[in-house]
This record gives C-alpha cells, structure tokens and sequence, in this order.
C-alpha cells in the first residue's frame, strides 16, 4: 500500500486551465493500492486561491470530505502556510512511509522543509513533474516549463535534498496524449460515470488545445508521474547526475554533470497501450452518481 500526500496546482474544469491535476486526482482516488492522505494545493496553473477553490468543488462533487484538503502558500514570498504544515507534521509522525506526488510548484514543500530541517529525510520518496532537459516542442511551438520555475530556489532545494526523488519531464509526457482515440472511448462508456463526470471536465480544454497547438488531443502530463508510482515496471528508468542551481531553475532546465545528485529520470513508457488501459481501468473504480 502507498500512503501519499498529492500537492496539486489543480484546475480541471476551469475555463481554458489545464486538466492533468484534476486527472491524476482521480487515478489515485482509483487504485487500491494507494492512501491519499491529504491534498495540498499549490499554485501554477494559477493562482492559490483558484485552485484551492477549484479542488474543494472537486471535493463536494466527489464526496470526498474524508480526505484532508490544505490550502498552500500563495507564492515564493510565503511559504509557510496549512499545506506546508500539514506535510511537514504528516510526515514527522510517520518516518519513512510516506510518498509525496507533487505536480505544480515545489513551494509546499520548501514551507515544508523550512519548519522541519528533517522533513526530506524523513520522506520516503518524492515524485516530482517538471523540469525540461532541452527545449520542449509541441507541433512546432516552445512550450516554457512551468512547475519547477514557478519557485526555482523551492525546485532546488527539493532537487538537492538527497531525499529519494523521480523527476517525470514534460519530454516524457508527450508520450501521453490524450487524444480522439481515449476521448472517444470516455463518450461510448456512457454507463460509467466518472467517464462522463471527466468528459464533462475536459472537453473545453480538448478544444482549447486543439485551437491552440492544432493538435486533436491534450498531454495527460501529471497522470504519468501517477502511473509511475503504482507501475513502474512500465517506465524505463534513468539515474542520473544533477547539478541543478537556482538560475537554471528559472527556466525548469535539468543541468546534468557527471557529478552531483542521484536522480532517476524516465525517458520513455515502455506499453502506451497498457499504460492507458491501466488509467480507464482505474478511473472506472470510482463509484460516483
């Protein structure tokens, strides 16, 4: 059993906000071989306040009121906050059991860090999305990072820590697109109907994407580090040396040397078919009405 923390910057369902969050929250409500323990809220697909707002409508909708939700601190400047509180306590009471899933900026946990110099040692395994090791390109446009730079000190002290961390780029997530294929399957299932709850969620972004990078589909990016955590047989793993410093955060670029902080990186999904069959499969264990 996985016991987890989720520190999300979630904002599935607002108007031309990414999904991926909202997404990756119910693939963990899914599995039964994962704890959630509590929700964090971070900001970066924007701010605090919309996306504590927009996770605790997520919650009512989900009955969900038996998992704690904690509101993060807003940005660099203040990072001590509930969220921050919550993680550092959680896992001082509980050495060595707890993984945290962080999607959005890594602000939570520096609060974190800040109020317990032992926190990342006592964490038994960070999995982080972010970070970029060359320029991320979707159907000719750049694409800036986002989770890491949004804090970079926050990302490097994370980064440096020495805890256990898998870093899940965006390079790998493009490997992830949710395209006409997987929408399709969430309209012909209209017997389960957490399909349609997330058909409901997502399909203005579908076409906000589509508008946008001419592309008929979204990048699942934070569901990958999710998946990665319940399967990591279907990831090809890369333990590598980083000397990330604040500066190059700025941006989310990776700095690889040959000395410096062991950290695994994964540069592909082995079975795309198996890896989406996984997902529906999980999401479909949600009962909701």
């Amino acid at each position: 059993m996985h016991r987890i923390i989720y520190d999300c910057d979630n904002t599935m369902g607002v108007k031309e906000k990414d999904v991926d969050d909202g997404l990756t929250l119910l693939y963990l409500l899914g599995r039964e071989d994962i704890e959630i323990l509590g929700i964090t809220t971070t900001y970066g697909n924007s701010t605090i306040e919309v996306v504590y707002t927009n996770t605790l409508q997520m919650i009512k909708e989900l009955h969900l009121h038996h998992i704690p939700l904690l509101k993060g601190g807003p940005s660099s400047e203040k990072r001590q906050s509930d969220a921050a509180r919550f993680l550092c306590e959680k896992v001082a009471s509980h050495p060595k059991e707890i993984t945290i899933v962080a999607t959005g900026s890594l602000t939570n946990l520096l609060g974190a860090y800040e109020m317990d110099i032992h926190f990342f040692e006592n964490v038994k395994e960070i999995i982080l999305m972010g970070g970029i090791t060359e320029p991320l390109i979707i159907n000719g446009k750049n694409l800036d990072e986002l989770n890491f730079s949004c804090d970079a000190y926050a990302a490097y002290k994370v980064l440096t820590s020495g805890a256990k961390i898998t870093v899940i780029t965006g390079h790998i997530c493009l490997q992830a697109l949710f395209g006409k294929r997987e929408y399709k399957r969430l309209i012909e299932n209209e017997d389960i109907k957490i399909y349609q709850y997330i058909r409901n969620k997502t399909i203005h972004w579908f076409e906000f994407i589509r508008n946008y990078f001419g592309i008929d589909g979204f990048y699942n990016w934070d569901i990958v580090a999710a998946v990665y955590l319940s399967n990591p047989e279907l990831f090809n793993n890369n333990i590598i040396h980083l000397s990330p410093t604040p500066q190059d955060l700025k941006t989310g670029f990776l700095k690889q040397s040959d000395k410096g902080y062991h950290i695994n990186i994964p540069t592909a999904i082995k079975d795309m078919e198996k890896f989406n069959e996984i997902i529906f499969a999980t999401w479909a264990n949600i009962k909701y009405k």
